[in-house]
């Protein structure tokens, strides 16, 4: 048997081996799970879901549904209309603004979520200034409960939308923009009737993407959500009392839902990928002043600064306040930098830096090799109708909210198996990296197939015919050529893993305690500057991280991974 093929069977058993060990395996243990009672086979578990005499299970489930549907909507608004206002306008700051619509896709959920909890939350800034100004009862204004999570929500997720439709502005066919405008058209009869029907795909996807996020949201509703059920809350309540098997029923049906929503996300994907192929050329980017004056102009940009940076500006005011020092204020009365100096000097304050930073830079260093793996098996490995079931079992990770995930390791890994060298993995420092590992592989994976898409086969064919072996031909080939897709999707497994709190906060033990966690602990004991300025310190370590690599790739953008 030749070399070459020992080689790649070698490979594809190494791939198969982690997808079943570390995917599919844990997926059947939580469906065991969910239909065993007292060791024996029973379905009661689903039963008292869907019971409608005791309709909580079903209240959650409703929750997270029309949360979700609210925040798709709200998302939708702002996003697209954030694209098509940077795309036709000229606006003072514009490529200012352009450059921070982007921010929330560097900010970590928790980040986010503190941002807001400082600023609108029952006893935020602004929340106590318009309790002040209208003399109103201390703590009866502020984000909480459903309002709370869905103003997060379109914070966090609008920037779906804004990438999605801005990619798709940049595609558009300019005949047909030329042809109505030709005819008469205005400019808000031609966005709705040509340049809005266009985008369909592209907001289609948009939609199912932060339709999928806004269910899979746990530190949203932690800390806003009050007394309202979801399903998120529902799994990991259901874990701290030790009632695995309901949470493995609550974590199956919100997996059925999450999955069938990848599956429309991948269909309105290729879609859109057929409609980049119609007729016509890129339309050159069309620049006019907006209508109103100067004034105007200026007042819009403003507001603009004013929602993207606020959230962020506000983290950074806290992170200086003095612990004890802000109660009843409107403001803050006393700032320190001691925040920043216990987490320069102390080992136990910068631990959880550190252990993020090691976690995130193991998870990641495995993705790139293995995700890479999966792209080349599934895309060019010759397997016929399996390379369709690699990328798609590969790619279910993301269609599993992280607390499901976490509930799937700790029903899979609390015994010994094969596929961990017969050790127990629940309580160890491993099992981070490794959830971390298998939640974001989904990045690297589809990044890594669109760069190969875009690859023209003849290169490798080429090489080929010329007696090259396959990993001369990946290396002198095919990783010069997709190392920007493949360094994309690094950079967003990257950011995914320093700020991941919702698997972090149910497998972390003592030796592996993140930097998100301790964020949570210490807002939960009041200490609101130390918590910030952790939540600063993962922030300017993500957009340094973000920096380096854009520069490393020609300045490119990050870009969302459209699955």
């Amino acid at each position: 048997m030749p070399v070459e093929t020992i080689s790649k069977s070698i490979t594809l058993g190494l791939i198969l081996f982690v997808l079943a060990g570390f995917i599919l395996y844990p997926m059947g243990a939580m469906v065991v799970e969910s239909i065993t009672i007292d060791g024996s086979i029973s379905f009661d578990n689903y039963g008292a879901f869907f019971d409608l005499r005791s309709p909580s299970n079903l209240e959650a489930l409703w929750n997270s549904v029309w949360v979700s549907v609210v925040s798709v909507l709200i998302c939708g608004l702002i996003g697209t209309g954030l694209a098509i206002l940077f795309s036709e306008f000229d606006l003072p700051l514009g490529r200012f603004l352009s450059k921070i619509a982007i921010l929330p896709i560097a900010l970590p959920p928790l980040v986010g979520v503190l941002s807001f909890f400082f600023l609108a939350g029952e006893s935020g800034i602004v929340s106590r200034v318009v309790v002040d100004v209208l003399g109103l009862a201390e703590g009866s204004f502020g984000l909480e409960g459903f309002t709370g999570v869905i103003a997060v929500h379109s914070y966090v997720f609008y920037v779906y939308f804004y990438l999605f439709a801005s990619a798709g502005l940049s595609r558009l066919d300019s005949s047909l923009i030329e042809a109505a405008e030709s005819l008469g058209s205005s400019r808000l009869r031609t966005l709705w009737k040509v340049i809005l029907p266009q985008l369909r795909p592209a907001l289609v996807g948009a939609s199912l993407l932060t339709f999928m996020m806004s269910m899979a949201s746990f530190t949203a509703p932690l800390i806003f959500a009050a007394d309202k059920r979801f399903v998120v809350l529902q799994i990991f309540n259901a874990k701290l009392n030790g009632d695995f098997d309901v949470a493995a029923t609550h974590s199956v049906v919100l997996s059925v839902l999450a999955i069938g929503f990848l599956f429309l996300l991948r269909s309105s994907s290729h879609a859109w990928r057929s409609r980049g192929m119609a007729k016509g050329v890129a339309r050159p980017r069309r620049v006019s002043p907006l209508p109103g004056g100067m004034k105007v102009r200026w007042a819009v940009s403003l507001v603009l600064t004013v929602f993207l940076l606020l959230p962020i500006l506000t983290l950074l005011l806290i992170s200086f306040v003095k612990e004890g020092s802000w109660t009843w204020q409107v403001l803050p009365q006393e700032f320190t930098f001691s925040n920043y100096v216990a987490l320069a000097t102390q080992p136990s304050v910068f631990e959880p830096i550190r252990n993020s930073l090691v976690m995130s830079v193991l998870a990641t260093g495995m993705s790139l090799f293995f995700g890479f793996g999966v792209a080349y098996a599934a895309a060019r490995g010759r397997l016929r109708w399996g390379g369709g079931i690699l990328e798609v079992v590969a790619l279910l990770p993301a269609a599993i909210p992280g607390t499901v995930l976490a509930i799937n390791f700790i029903l899979a890994f609390n015994s010994p198996t094969m596929f961990t060298g017969w050790r127990v993995l629940v309580g160890t420092f491993w099992i981070l990296p490794l959830a971390y590992f298998v939640r974001f592989i989904p990045l690297v994976v589809r990044s890594s197939i669109a760069g190969l898409e875009q690859l023209d086969p003849s290169l490798d064919e080429a090489a080929r015919n010329l007696g090259a072996e396959w990993i001369r031909r990946l290396r002198k080939v095919l990783f010069p050529v997709l190392l920007p897709s493949i360094i994309s999707g690094g950079l967003l497994t990257f950011i995914a893993c320093m700020g991941e709190f919702v698997t972090s906060i149910m497998l972390y033990t003592v030796f592996n305690r993140p930097i998100a966690v301790e964020i949570f602990s210490q807002l939960r004991m009041f200490n609101f500057g130390s918590a910030a300025a952790y939540g600063v310190v993962l922030l300017v370590l993500i957009v340094i991280v973000v920096e380096i690599t854009e520069r490393l790739l020609g300045g490119r953008r990050l870009q969302i991974v459209n699955f």
